[in-house]
């Protein structure tokens, strides 16, 4: 079976419909077995295009997810789970049809519920800071834990207000219009074929022209 046919499937089903195809409909769309099927998913979650949960359910196809992790992103049709901050402003760029989305959340620290109308054309409008745990070298030892803590906040001082009832070290810190310029191209191409993972350096070159690079690196 063709892995990248089997990407492009779960890819679009997850566009089209928010959420997750499983092994069977994938199985009767790409004219395989179930096991052909699973077979290809660990394929492809080896080479980090998506990270499974038990008995090799699809869990996240960045910036797609299939479990609630703090974040929901509307358009016009389809309701998505937004994986993490990052994903969430990601997913009005990829997505046809998905310019404008309303993107909600809360924040960790105190409660207050926030949420930003995401376009292609300009950052929206706020004092609130995104907090990035897991520093960009080690986002997929975990990724699943990685998305978890990319949250968004009311300001700089729910950050730390956080950081000190948790007991965990502070990670980069992004204002929106940063969010929003990391998120804007990342994952440009992932809904057409064929696709190619970036090249580390070529990642390292994106992170560094939003203005990204000692703190969310870990350096």
């Amino acid at each position: 079976m063709d892995t990248e046919e089997l990407r492009l499937a779960v890819y679009r089903s997850f566009a089209a419909t928010g959420r997750a195809p499983g092994h069977d409909r994938l199985a009767a769309e790409l004219g395989v077995t179930a096991p052909e099927i699973r077979a290809g998913l660990r394929r492809l979650a080896d080479a980090r295009h998506l990270a499974l949960g038990p008995d090799d359910t699809i869990v996240m196809a960045h910036p797609f997810s299939a479990v609630p992790l703090g974040f929901s992103v509307m358009a016009d049709a389809t309701l998505w789970f937004g994986g993490c901050a990052w994903d969430s402003f990601a997913l009005p760029h990829l997505v046809p049809g998905a310019d404008p989305a309303l993107v909600a959340t809360t924040c960790p620290a105190c409660g207050r519920a926030h949420a930003w109308t995401v376009t292609r054309q300009a950052p929206p409008a706020g004092e609130q800071v995104a907090h990035f745990l897991v520093p960009a070298a080690r986002m997929w030892q975990d990724v699943v834990h990685t998305c978890a803590h990319q949250r968004l906040f009311c300001s700089t001082d729910c950050v730390d207000d956080w950081l000190a009832a948790t007991g965990n070290p502070r990670g980069a810190v992004l204002d929106l219009a940063t969010l929003w310029r990391l998120a804007a191209h990342w994952y440009e191409g992932r809904l057409g074929s064929p696709y190619t993972r970036r090249e580390p350096a070529e990642a390292a070159d994106h992170l560094r022209s939003v203005g990204l690079s000692g703190e969310f690196w870990g350096l």
